[in-house]
């Protein structure tokens, strides 16, 4: 069976016009899934990485040359779903009053550093639209991420679901960026006109700017492959951590990859020192030399995971989505490094407490665009998912603004609470109205432990 679900898989991508290095790859990890492959990582096969180089001890800052040789990319494929969006994530206003999208403008002009997005079919049209003209200079402002289908976990055949067919595709993980860089024609055209180094990082991430201290380092170690990192906590145990294989190479293990019997190990943040923000830096030159070398497919390891097909539905058929890493890269390109950075480059904006957090005066938007930490820890935010999971439901209990959360450590909001104007939060507070809602009037002072 599942030799012709490979074929009807190719046929279905073929029809939707994918690209036949796309289709290539899609078959690459398929064969793995047929043959029994998972994708897991145990622990007896890793070892922790006890320390690694420091960006706070560079000194160095990339000269003009250098950063001629320098372009931006921009992962902004994601509709912000889990929030309850049904447009681009980065369309959202992020900050006083300007969109993700509209700082990340700001950044590329400040820079002076050509600005391309990933895309998704789903966010291409509105990002495009919203985007100024000329940020991306003599390259194209985009290139967009392939799809491919969802199989049956059953017998690995193409689902079909006629109640809503574009459920029956899925974006294959943002390890696609190297494929739909080739594809698209967009990195010979990076080579073509001089660029030596991309940085990429998330669209909902504002923290994360091309730092050219960083830029001259790599430039001078000649590393291929930079995976910023940073410090793990206790709020970061189910991201990605960095570990070494047994023959001394990095390598990223996601929490999909992470055996059951070992979740324990995996979220041991005294262990596994380091996670991975989904923020790297490539050398152009080596990225192409992989993919030639490997036939257009880079190979990076599996991420096989568990879904249905209709994620709001749990009774609809269930369905593996293969899935890569850009990150994994780290184990796949000789001499990929690791870097450790401060943790106030990691602002990204998963949830609406991360974005209250954003909106808060606990960050601050600098001339340049880049979003800065003012507070002397971020907040851990913790907000009632019935009442605050969903972007629609968010907003009108932070109609006045956001409170200030400069002097707060934790602030936790159980059950239907509105915000007033000036709302001030100090220490560790938790709000709580399981009796029915709550208002609290402008200007209200909390203050907790």
């Amino acid at each position: 069976m599942s030799a012709n679900g490979l074929r009807a898989c190719e046929d279905k991508m073929r029809a939707a016009g994918l690209p036949e290095v796309a289709i290539e790859t899609f078959a690459h990890y398929y064969r793995q899934l047929e043959a029994g492959e998972t994708g897991l990582i145990a622990e007896s096969e890793i070892e922790p990485v006890d320390a690694l180089p420091d960006a706070d001890d560079l000194v160095e800052e990339a000269g003009p040359e250098l950063l001629r040789q320098a372009v931006v990319i921009k992962l902004n494929g994601g509709l912000g779903t889990s929030m309850g969006m049904t447009g681009p994530k980065s369309l959202l206003t992020a900050k006083d009053g300007a969109t993700f999208l509209e700082l990340l403008a700001r950044q590329a002009q400040a820079l002076d550093v050509p600005l391309v997005l990933m895309n998704s079919f789903a966010t291409r049209d509105a990002s495009l639209a919203a985007l100024p003209d000329g940020l991306s200079g003599d390259l194209p402002p985009d290139f967009v991420q392939h799809k491919e289908p969802k199989v049956r976990s059953a017998d690995l055949a193409p689902v079909e679901w006629p109640a809503n067919p574009e459920l029956e595709w899925c974006p294959p993980g943002h390890g696609d960026l190297y494929t739909a860089l080739q594809t698209s024609g967009v990195l010979e055209r990076m080579l073509e006109q001089g660029y030596r180094y991309a940085f990429v990082a998330n669209s909902d991430s504002l923290a994360a700017v091309l730092e050219p201290r960083i830029l001259a380092w790599m430039a001078r170690e000649g590393a291929p492959f930079v995976m910023e990192v940073c410090d793990r906590t206790e709020a970061d145990r189910k991201g990605g951590h960095i570990a070494r294989s047994h023959n001394g190479g990095l390598l990223l293990r996601e929490v999909a990859q992470c055996p059951e019997e070992d979740l324990g190990a995996f979220q041991d943040v005294a262990r596994h020192r380091y996670f991975n923000t989904n923020t790297i830096w490539l050398d152009l030159h080596a990225v192409a030399a992989e993919l030639s070398a490997r036939g257009g497919v880079l190979g990076l390891p599996l991420i096989r995971n568990r879904k249905t097909v209709d994620p709001s539905d749990k009774s609809s058929p269930e369905v593996f989505q293969i899935e890569t890493a850009m990150g994994a890269a780290l184990d796949v390109i000789d001499g990929a490094r690791a870097l450790r950075v401060a943790r106030d480059r990691f602002t990204p904006v998963k949830t609406t407490a991360d974005l209250l957090a954003l909106r808060s005066d606990a960050y601050e938007v600098v001339p340049d665009g880049s979003v800065v930490l003012a507070a002397p820890q971020p907040p851990v935010i913790e907000l009632d998912s019935e009442h605050f999971k969903l972007v629609g439901d968010f907003e009108p209990r932070f109609a006045a603004g956001a409170p200030s959360l400069r002097a707060c450590t934790r602030l936790a909001v159980e059950g239907d609470v509105t915000f007033g104007a000036d709302v001030v939060v100090v220490g560790d507070v938790t709000i709580q109205a399981h009796g029915g809602p709550v208002h609290l009037a402008d200007g209200t002072v909390l203050s907790g432990s």
